[in-house]
């Protein structure tokens, strides 16, 4: 589990986080939506450390993250995945280089160990077979499947995805969210999805924190979304003419 408490940000006289009080269980995926701009992207950035908070608590399960010396903050990372929204392979790396990465620089584990490894993640996101591959050899949903591969490697608790449809087509996101919310149940990770896709919400959105100008507005789940009672929610989630005709055979 993470807890945030009380956290705001600032960048000079921009005020970007408001007040934000969050709580991310394990064992489904928690998406933060708002559009952009909004602030979940620094949010996402304060609970993993790459921004301090101005003020707030940042917990993860009683470990209060943003108070720890930067060997304590080392630890947790290692207990962190990370899906970066352009996925961030390695270009000279094969898709099992890429893999065996993060073990490199943080397990103690074997060669062989870390070659068993690598072939799990790659089994377990469909891609076995593809080890010798190299990125440029790989589609955008294909480099999406080695970027989760990567960060499961670890074994992490928590998991952070960072627009993980991005660029991505419609079926392709389909498969790229099923597969987030496989791999959350099944370790039971605690996992954070920084989105703007409204499938996604729908699909896999059984926890949601919406945030509107550094806001923390409204939280619930997809079966709650279509009728919260938060006007700039409301306005949010039907944007597009697809979700404006949907909304009509809500309310019929």
């Amino acid at each position: 589990m993470i807890e945030v408490k009380g956290i705001n940000k600032s960048f000079g006289d921009n005020h970007v986080l408001h007040d934000i009080d969050c709580v991310f269980e394990p064992g489904s995926p928690n998406l933060v939506i708002g559009a952009s701009g909004s602030g979940k992207t620094t949010l996402c950035k304060c609970i993993v450390g790459l921004f301090s908070p101005d003020s707030g608590t940042i917990s993860y399960d009683g470990r209060i993250f943003n108070q720890m010396g930067r060997n304590e903050k080392k630890e947790i990372r290692k207990e962190i995945g990370f899906l970066f929204q352009g996925s961030a392979l390695f270009d000279y790396l094969t898709v099992e280089e890429n893999i065996k990465f993060p073990l490199q620089m943080f397990s103690d584990m074997t060669p062989l160990e870390m070659q068993k490894r690598a072939e799990f993640c790659l089994e377990r996101v469909g891609l076995d077979g593809a080890n010798k591959l190299m990125p440029s050899e790989l589609s955008g949903g294909m480099k999406k499947r080695v970027g989760i591969a990567r960060a499961i490697s670890y074994r992490p608790k928590y998991l952070f995805c960072d627009e993980p449809n991005s660029g991505l087509d419609p079926q392709t996101a389909i498969l790229i969210d099923k597969l987030i919310k496989d791999i959350t149940v099944d370790f039971n990770i605690t996992t954070i999805v920084i989105t703007h896709d409204m499938n996604s919400v729908l699909e896999i959105g059984e926890r949601l924190a919406f945030i509107h100008k550094g806001k923390l507005l409204w939280t619930g789940s997809n079966d709650e979304v279509l009728s919260a009672d938060c006007f700039e929610l409301t306005d949010f989630i039907y944007a597009s003419t697809t979700m404006k005709q949907l909304r009509k055979q809500h309310q019929q």
